[in-house]
C-alpha cells in the first residue's frame, strides 16, 4: 500500500474529536482501522484506553537488534466537519477532505515510515503513537507518555516540510466583573457591569500592543486577543455581571505565571482609575510553548536528510507535551492549507515526500 492509499483511507474514516462535537464519532474506528492496518504489515500494536471510547494506538517496528528508540507522533482526531467534505476528494497533487492536512497525511506518513523501517539492520526502534484528543485537551499524548519514552521523537504536524523546532503556547483566561443589578430606569441604584468592562478591554489592547514589540527569533511576538463575551439579563435591567475570555499566545521562556501576574497587575491599575470596579481572574486552559535547540542531533539529522530549513510554526502541538517529558522533539510534516477550515487540502508529492524522509532519517537515527 502506498502512503497515497493509506492516506486516503485514513481521510475517508469520519474522527471527529467528540469534546469538540457532542456526538461525534471520535477515534474508535480509525484506531481500529490503524492497529489492523499495521498487524497486516508485519508491525506490532499496542492500543491503550484510560479513557472509555478513546483509544491511543502504539505501532513498533519488530524486526532488528537493540538500539535507540525513534518515536513518531501524529493524533487520530479532526476538528469538526463544518462545510468541509467528509469523504476525499483527489484533483490533481491535492487531496481534499477533514483531517488531510491536519494531520492524516502527517499520520499516514509516519505509519508508512515505520512498516519501511522495519527491516533486520534496523539498529533500535521506530515507535508511531498514534493519539486521541489532541484537538482538544491532549489526553492521548499524556496517556501515551506516561508507558512510554524515546531517544528522539518527531512530530508530523504539518510544516510546509521545515523542520520545525519552536512554537507558542497559550493562555486562556476569564475575567469577571460584577456589578450590581437595577431597573434599567432606575440606573443610579445598580452598577453597570458591561460598562465597566470597557476599560478593561482598552487595557488588554494596549497590553496586546506592548506584546508585539517583543520578538521571538523563529515565533515573531506574542499575541493577546478578546475571544468570548458575556454579561446581561434583558434589555431593561442594568447588568449585574459580565464575563471576558481572553487568549494570550505566549513564547518560550514565558510561563502561566507570567501571564497571570501580567493580568492582576492590568486589573489593579484598572481599579486604581475605578475603585468601583470589582473585577476577578482566573486561568481556564494553559500549554506550555515548545522550543528545540537547533543543534540537537535529531534536528541536524532531521535537517540533513530533508534538505529543509529549520523554522517554527504559529500552533500549539503536543510536541511541547513531549518535550517536558525530556524528549529532544521537532516537528516535520507535509505541505497544504485548511487546517480547522471549511477548504482542507494536502499535497500528495509532499506527503510521499514526508514518508521517504521519515524512512530515511529512522533508519539513520537507529543505525
Amino acid at each position: 500500500m502506498t502512503v497515497e492509499e493509506l492516506l486516503k483511507q485514513l481521510v475517508d474514516i469520519d474522527s471527529v474529536n467528540p469534546s469538540l462535537a457532542p456526538g461525534a464519532a471520535g477515534e474508535r474506528e480509525i484506531a481500529d482501522f490503524v492497529a489492523s492496518w499495521a498487524i497486516q504489515a508485519g508491525l506490532a500494536v499496542e492500543v491503550l484506553e484510560a479513557t472509555p471510547s478513546r483509544p491511543n494506538v502504539i505501532v513498533r517496528t519488530t524486526r532488528g537488534g537493540p538500539g535507540r528508540r525513534l518515536m513518531l507522533c501524529g493524533h487520530l482526531d479532526t476538528v469538526g466537519l463544518g462545510q468541509s467534505i467528509a469523504k476525499s476528494q483527489v484533483d490533481g497533487d491535492r487531496l481534499y477532505g477533514r483531517g488531510s492536512y491536519d494531520m492524516k497525511a502527517g499520520l499516514a506518513a509516519a505509519l508508512i515510515a515505520c512498516r519501511d523501517a522495519n527491516v533486520d539492520s534496523l539498529a533500535g526502534e521506530v515507535v508511531v503513537a498514534c493519539v486521541a484528543d489532541e484537538e482538544h485537551a491532549s489526553l492521548g499524548v499524556q496517556e501515551v507518555l506516561s508507558v512510554l519514552t524515546a531517544d528522539a521523537a518527531i512530530v508530523c504536524e504539518p510544516t510546509e516540510s521545515t523542520v520545525a523546532v519552536a512554537h507558542k503556547g497559550f493562555v486562556w483566561t476569564e475575567i469577571e466583573v460584577v456589578g450590581r443589578a437595577a431597573h434599567g430606569s432606575r440606573p443610579e441604584l445598580g452598577v453597570d457591569a458591561i460598562m465597566r468592562t470597557g476599560p478593561v478591554l482598552v487595557a488588554l489592547d494596549r497590553l496586546g500592543i506592548a506584546l508585539r514589540q517583543h520578538e521571538h527569533p523563529r515565533l515573531g511576538p506574542g499575541a493577546l486577543h478578546a475571544s468570548l463575551i458575556n454579561g446581561g439579563r434583558e434589555e431593561s435591567t442594568v447588568p449585574d455581571r459580565c464575563v471576558l475570555t481572553i487568549e494570550r499566545r505566549t513564547l518560550p521562556g514565558e510561563s502561566v505565571a507570567d501571564v497571570e501576574r501580567d493580568i492582576q497587575d492590568l486589573l489593579a491599575s484598572c481599579q486604581a482609575d475605578d475603585p468601583a470596579l470589582v473585577a476577578s481572574h482566573r486561568t481556564t486552559l494553559a500549554r506550555e510553548p515548545f522550543e528545540t535547540i537547533a543543534d540537537s542531533e535529531i534536528v541536524t539529522l532531521l535537517a540533513d536528510v530533508s534538505g529543509a530549513e529549520i523554522t517554527g510554526v504559529s500552533y500549539w502541538a503536543d510536541s511541547a507535551f513531549i518535550s517536558a517529558a525530556g524528549i529532544p522533539t521537532v516537528l516535520f510534516g507535509p505541505s497544504g492549507d485548511g487546517a480547522h477550515a471549511d477548504v482542507e487540502w494536502v499535497s500528495l508529492a509532499d506527503t510521499a515526500r514526508c514518508a521517504e524522509t521519515l524512512t530515511a532519517t529512522a533508519l539513520r537515527f537507529c543505525h
